[in-house]
């Protein structure tokens, strides 16, 4: 009840201008997110390469709807990419990319054109681009962009939830050689008559397209902070022959932490999903309704603990 109070929150403005009017809201959202500008990012991107962690870097923005502010935001994305070549990331340093951020809800033409500039600017790093999926009706939109996205940037990844009834349908078809595909439980607010509702139910449903990508010839990419989901994917990797190098697990700044650093020191890839930007609020809810700690820590610190 709670998690589906605050994803409708995640939506409204009067809540939007409510919380962000806190002022301990900073204080609490810089756990979550690094930074406002490309310096900043840079920055925790730095910190993290350091700590032997992958990322992959979203300039925080969604469904807008002029087509001035989408291009605005894949000019953010290159200006990033430009400021990391630098450091020498390679293929641990991508970026994640919502379509509706950069024109999806105007015209899907509008939003492959900025995503192919996107991806072009991460091939001059030696990296790539996954697409974020964002709610229900986007889908069928972001399935379609990264096909034609794939013709000239193979690697390009998308992000599956597995909440959703038609993503075991999904997970096979992307489960090809060279597939990059990003498995989440979800984090929208769906209707029951397309996904699935209850927590036990989700992580059945994620387990089931975990089975069918980590079965595959592509790579998984396995975000999830839930030590069983962990312990299922390296019993998965076992038992279909895969090795540390061909899968990797991805989870979200500011959250666990020593998990993370743990990981990378047996060796496996471990990316961190790091956000920066100011229009950080709907990305903030959804991080408050996806676990209760969250919500205990963001109370805590408005209680000045």
């Amino acid at each position: 009840m709670l998690g589906q109070l605050l994803l409708a929150a995640s939506r409204s403005g009067l809540v939007r201008r409510s919380v962000s009017g806190f002022p301990l809201t900073k204080k609490v959202v810089e756990r979550f997110v690094a930074g406002e500008s490309v310096e900043e990012a840079r920055v925790a991107v730095e910190r993290l390469r350091d700590a032997n962690l992958a990322v992959t870097i979203d300039h925080l923005g969604e469904e807008t709807l002029d087509a001035g502010a989408a291009k605005a935001t894949a000019g953010a994305y290159i200006t990033l990419l430009e400021a990391l070549r630098p450091l020498g990331l390679g293929a641990r340093g991508e970026v994640s990319v919502k379509l509706s951020a950069v024109g999806q809800r105007l015209d899907d033409a509008m939003a492959l054109e900025h995503a192919r500039e996107i991806c072009a600017a991460a091939a001059l790093n030696g990296s790539t681009v996954t697409l974020d999926m964002e709610d229900h009706t986007t889908v069928d939109s972001t399935l379609a962009i990264l096909r034609k996205l794939r013709e000239d940037h193979p690697a390009t990844g998308v992000a599956i939830q597995a909440y959703l009834f038609r993503s075991e349908a999904d997970c096979r078809d992307l489960s090809a050689e060279g597939s990059r595909v990003r498995l989440v439980k979800g984090a929208y607010r769906e209707p029951a008559s397309v996904a699935h509702q209850g927590k036990p139910e989700v992580d059945k449903a994620y387990v089931r397209c975990l089975r069918i990508l980590m079965a595959g010839k592509g790579y998984p990419m396995v975000a999830t902070h839930d030590d069983r989901l962990i312990a299922i994917t390296e019993l998965l990797a076992d038992r279909y022959g895969r090795s540390i190098g061909d899968h990797e697990f991805q989870m979200l700044y500011g959250i666990r932490t020593d998990r993370q650093e743990s990981l990378a020191g047996a060796g496996h890839t471990v990316r961190v999903y790091v956000p920066y930007g100011d229009d950080w609020y709907g990305y903030f809810m959804r991080r408050l309704a996806e676990r209760p700690a969250n919500v205990a820590f963001f109370l805590r610190a408005l209680g000045g603990k």
